[in-house]
C-alpha cells in the first residue's frame, strides 16, 4: 500500500471543461488555462511523491487490480460556518474531479493504465488543511485476459 498527502487547494476545474474556438472556420477543442494549470500542479506533486517511494518496497508502475482511495479537503470559506472534516456537498462532483487526477497518476507512471483501478473510494470534505490524501493499493491476484 502506498499513501501520501498532496498539500494543495484542490482544483475545482474538471477534465470535461474543455473550451472550443474556431480556427480557419473549423471548431478546435482545447484545454483552458485553469485546466492546464491543474494538470501541471497534479503532475508536479505526484512526481515529487513518486520520488519519495523507495524502489525495493514498490515496483512502479503497479500492475494488476488496484484500489484508489482519495479524500479531497477543500479550504473552508471564511464565515461559511463549515467545520473542519464536514462533508462537502457542493461542486465539483467527485467523479469529475477524479478523472483528471487519475489521468495524471497514469501519466506519471504509478500504474500502467487507469483501467486497472477496479475499486475507488472518493470522499470530499471541508478542511482546515486543504489537500488530497491518496492511498493506492494492489488488491490481489489477477488474470490479465
Amino acid at each position: 500500500m502506498i499513501s501520501f498527502f498532496l498539500p494543495m487547494i484542490p482544483p475545482t476545474v474538471t477534465q470535461q471543461q474543455h473550451d472550443i474556438k474556431v480556427v480557419r472556420g473549423k471548431p478546435v477543442v482545447y484545454d483552458p488555462p485553469r485546466l492546464k494549470d491543474a494538470r501541471q500542479k497534479f503532475t508536479a506533486l505526484l512526481l515529487a511523491q513518486k520520488g519519495r517511494i523507495s524502489a525495493p518496497d514498490y515496483c512502479l508502475p503497479l500492475e494488476g487490480p488496484i484500489r484508489l482511495v482519495t479524500k479531497w479537503l477543500f479550504p473552508i470559506p471564511e464565515g461559511s460556518g463549515h467545520l473542519d472534516g464536514e462533508w462537502k456537498i457542493t461542486k465539483p462532483d467527485t467523479d469529475n474531479s477524479l478523472k483528471l487526477f487519475k489521468d495524471c497518476i497514469t501519466r506519471t507512471g504509478w500504474w500502467v493504465d487507469d483501467a486497472q483501478v477496479c475499486s475507488e473510494i472518493t470522499e470530499k470534505f471541508w478542511g482546515a488543511r486543504p489537500g488530497i490524501y491518496v492511498r493506492i493499493e494492489s488488491i490481489g491476484d489477477y488474470d490479465d485476459d
